[in-house]
Order: structure tokens, then sequence, then C-alpha cells
């Protein structure tokens, strides 16, 4: 669970709404129910039924896990399930993110999962941990950290500042979205490695003022990525709700050409 257990579901509600910047009845409005309703539920004058929770959770964005913290919490049980990535559940999901690893080769693609921690990736991804400590690439590889850390990929991030804050702000966000004491841990840790300001400010090429690229040296060469995150669409399941496929494209021509020639190589390899 994402929150400490023995909290009432009405303060659950209320931190959820505060954290998003709503008002009691900008809540109400998008939820369908009065303000004066939801005062009480927030309260605990009134008990709210599992219907009314997962409508008022909705509206907030609320996370799957938070979700069912907040039913546990309201004396109901939970609404859903969290299945084991390798089990008999999952395994159409599975096979639909080989084929995507797959289909992106030779760029690099990795599944993690809700706290960045490395499930599957697609050989190309080996351009990203070549030269890496053995401490970072030891299971479960946390990808934040091993970006970052300087034993990682830092040393070969030639904007390392811009592509800092450019992570940093996305775990700040997930971290605030999540209630995730995990997430909070691992801000503050990677806060802590050097690399620049927490701010993702542009720099003076043209695509850093459309997209954050990264721009990594392998060699002798600068290549230049940009990156997508594809989430799965409507998840009912706490796991399948926690990952991500993080892709990274080209950027130029040099990038492009140097990857082909590296996924050639490792095909001829095996």
């Amino acid at each position: 669970m994402t929150t400490r257990p023995g909290r009432p579901v009405g303060e659950l509600l209320r931190d959820q709404r505060r954290r998003r910047g709503m008002t009691q009845l900008d809540l109400s409005i998008e939820a369908g129910v009065s303000a004066r309703h939801l005062s009480f539920v927030e309260t605990g004058r009134s008990r709210p039924s599992p219907d009314l929770i997962l409508r008022l959770a909705e509206q907030l964005d609320t996370p799957l896990t938070e979700r069912n913290t907040m039913l546990l919490a309201g004396g109901y049980a939970p609404a859903y399930p969290s299945h084991d990535l390798d089990g008999p559940e999952l395994a159409p999901l599975r096979a639909a993110v080989r084929q995507i690893l797959d289909g992106h080769r030779p760029y690099p693609a990795a599944l993690v999962d809700q706290h960045w921690q490395l499930v599957e990736a697609n050989p190309a991804v080996a351009l990203f941990t070549a030269g890496a400590a053995q401490h970072l690439l030891a299971p479960p590889v946390n990808v934040l950290r091993l970006s970052l850390h300087p034993d990682g990929m830092a040393p070969r991030i030639l904007n390392l500042a811009q592509w800092r804050g450019h992570l940093l702000g996305r775990l700040r966000q997930q971290a605030l979205a999540t209630n995730d004491p995990a997430l909070s841990d691992l801000l503050d840790e990677l806060r802590g490695y050097p690399g620049g300001d927490d701010v993702a400010a542009p720099e003076g090429d043209a695509l850093s003022h459309v997209v954050i690229p990264l721009r990594y040296r392998h060699g002798d060469r600068e290549l230049s990525f940009v990156s997508t995150t594809t989430l799965f669409g409507t998840p009912l399941d706490v796991t399948v709700a926690g990952l991500a496929v993080e892709a990274f494209f080209p950027a130029d021509p040099v990038t492009t050409a140097t990857l082909h020639a590296l996924g050639a190589a490792a095909a001829d390899v095996a």
C-alpha cells in the first residue's frame, strides 16, 4: 500500500483532493455529488459507499493502489487485483510487450515498473549500460539511478543538467501524484547526485526548444535521442497500471546510422 494504514477514508480522499489542487465544490461537481455530502465524507460524518469512493477516486485520477487503500479504509474489499507479471493472467501482456520491444530494434526500448525498476529490455539498451558499474546493473536495476549515478550513464550524457532536470521533474510529479514513499526516497537520493540544477531548461539548439533530447557519447561520436513513454490503456490491475515502455528514437542521421550498424554487428555475432 502507498498510504499508511489506519487513516479514515475521508482523510485519504481529502488529501488526494488537495494534492490535485481541487476544492470540495470542484470535486463535487465533477463527481456528481453535493458539496455538503462530500464535506461529511471527508470529516467522517458520513460513510461513503464503495461506488462513491471509486467515483471520487476516478475524478481525482487516483492510482489503483491508492484506490484499494481507500476501499480498505472504508471497510470494503479492494477492487483491483495485483497479478504477478510472470503469472498466466498477464501472459498476453508479456507477449505484447515483447513484440513492442523487438519491433523497436535496433533502437533502445525498455519496460519499467512503477518504481522505475527494469523489467525487460531489448538488446539495443546495451548501448546505455556499457561502462556502468556492476553494482548499478545488479538486479533489480533502477533505470533512473543507472541514468544519473556518477558510476552509471551520467559521465556520458553530454546535456546532463538538462536531462537530469527532466528526469527529476517526472519523478517529482509521480511521487506527488501517488504519495508513494519509495518514489519520494528515490527522488531524495537522486537529488544528491552531482549534475546540475533540477530545472530542465532548454539549450541553445532548435531541438531542445521542442523536446528534451538525450545527448549521449558513444566512443568518439555524439548520439542524439528523443524518447517516448507508452502506458497501457484502461488498466484494471495494479501491476499493469504501474508499467511503462520507455522507447528511444534517433534524432539525427548520425545516430540512426550508428544504431543500425550496432544492430547489424550484434546480429552477426548472434
